[in-house]
């Protein structure tokens, strides 16, 4: 689980032709929806987009990694070979919107963890041009929160500790190697003072 873990990373540049065949995807949109969900309202659902003339559509609408401000997303050929865009269905939620939002983090991070065991790397996109939806019929219930991008990763990426308590900005080393920094165990560690 531990290795499993480490690996899962965000991923941002594929081997683009490298498709991603549909029951791949059914399989790892069902081990998203077997996550906890607040109230068991289960409110999220899922559109799976894996054809090359569709990818190409969702790329513009998508920004790349905030960090990285001289990078404006993978070129051609470095492109994600498939999306799952996450739909929160309004008519199905049970409590407030924030929850809805815990339960997606779950539900993506069984999905990811999956994609990673069959050797698919992917990013979580929350930074979604709005325009996206007017390539779809989409109902007044359903709104796009995240896109999920998946694909075989095309680059390196490595976990090392964080220096200061502000150095967690990831960065790219001259050979296009990724680096993470992680606070370390002790950082995120705590004891308080009982006071009742």
């Amino acid at each position: 689980m531990r290795e499993i873990i480490a690996k899962t990373r965000t991923f941002r540049r594929f081997f683009q032709k490298e498709l991603i065949s549909s029951d791949v995807m059914h399989e790892l949109v069902d081990l998203a929806r077997l996550g906890g969900s607040a109230r068991n309202g289960q409110p999220w659902q899922y559109m799976i987009i894996n054809t090359p003339e569709l990818c190409e559509k969702v790329f513009p609408f998508l920004g790349w990694a905030g960090y990285l401000s001289d990078w404006k997303g993978p070129v051609e050929g470095e492109r994600p070979s498939g999306y799952i865009l996450c739909l929160l269905n309004t008519n199905w939620l049970k409590g407030p919107e924030s929850e809805a939002q815990f339960d997606l983090g779950v539900a993506t991070q069984n999905l990811l963890l999956a994609a990673m065991e069959k050797r698919i790397g992917g990013c979580r996109i929350a930074s979604i041009n709005p325009k996206l939806a007017t390539l779809f019929d989409l109902p007044a219930h359903l709104t796009i929160s995240l896109v999920i991008a998946l694909g075989r990763p095309r680059e390196t990426v490595i976990l090392e500790e964080c220096k200061t308590d502000s150095d967690i900005k990831y960065w790219r080393d001259d050979d296009g190697v990724h680096h993470v920094p992680k606070r370390s165990l002790e950082n995120c560690l705590i004891t308080l003072d009982v006071v009742v």
